[in-house]
């Protein structure tokens, strides 16, 4: 089985990617997609009983219902909180993509749809040493995914999401469209970012989430958007 699938960037840390991701996730499985979630490596995690709990992947699978099988989900797992390539040489576990690109395809023969998420910004180091420099970007490659690109909704986020874009565009990776988080229809910076940013880049932003949306409600996404 050859999966569909989208990658989930962001504009920078915290910009509500795994929140994002999760709530994606429940409308494909409500609609009976055979979907699961991967993301590469994940830093920051959790440690449990002496297990390392990825919580990025934990949260998506407990807010979507899908099975938790972290192991299969995230091929690198480190407990420091901060930028893979650094976690990496901190715990001294080295980064390959043969063993990310061994995960994916095994998640690639279970499951119909798989849905990938990024780490930090779209510059995000994975791997960087006197012999190799791996970024995010490589790993959008290898998955051979369309992008979705979260945003703030606040002021900064013109330039952030310009930026992001167009380093995209620059690499020849295709973007699917833009989500617009904490998004408010009644603040008239909102919206006038939001009418910058689809002037500035040509890109549709598919998604405003709103600040409070609840975890329990659907977030309105075309999910066709996601599966074409």
């Amino acid at each position: 089985m050859n999966s569909k699938g989208i990658f989930i960037t962001g504009t920078d840390t915290d910009v509500g990617k795994t929140y994002i991701s999760a709530m994606i996730m429940k409308s494909l499985v409500k609609s009976n997609i055979n979907a699961t979630y991967f993301k590469a490596v994940l830093s920051g995690a959790d440690e449990i009983e002496n297990k390392l709990i990825p919580g990025d992947a934990k949260y998506v699978c407990d807010i979507s219902g899908i099975d938790s099988n972290y192991d299969e989900m995230v091929s690198y797992t480190f407990k420091t909180a901060v930028s893979p390539h650094l976690a990496s040489v901190i715990e001294d576990k080295e980064i390959k993509l043969e063993k990310i690109k061994y995960d994916f395809e095994n998640l690639s023969n279970k499951y119909e749809f798989i849905l990938a998420e990024g780490s930090g910004g779209i510059v995000c180091p994975i791997k960087i040493d006197d012999n190799e420099c791996i970024l995010l970007e490589d790993i959008i490659n290898l998955l051979g995914f369309e992008v979705l690109v979260v945003a703030r909704s606040s002021v900064g986020t013109i330039n952030h999401t310009v930026l992001t874009v167009k380093y995209l565009e620059e690499k020849n990776i295709k973007i699917r469209g833009i989500i617009l988080n904490e998004y408010d229809k009644n603040n008239i910076v909102h919206v006038d970012n939001a009418k910058v940013i689809e002037k500035l880049t040509n890109i549709n932003i598919v998604a405003f989430i709103p600040k409070y949306q609840n975890e329990s409600d659907d977030i309105n996404i075309d999910l066709d958007k996601i599966l074409e």
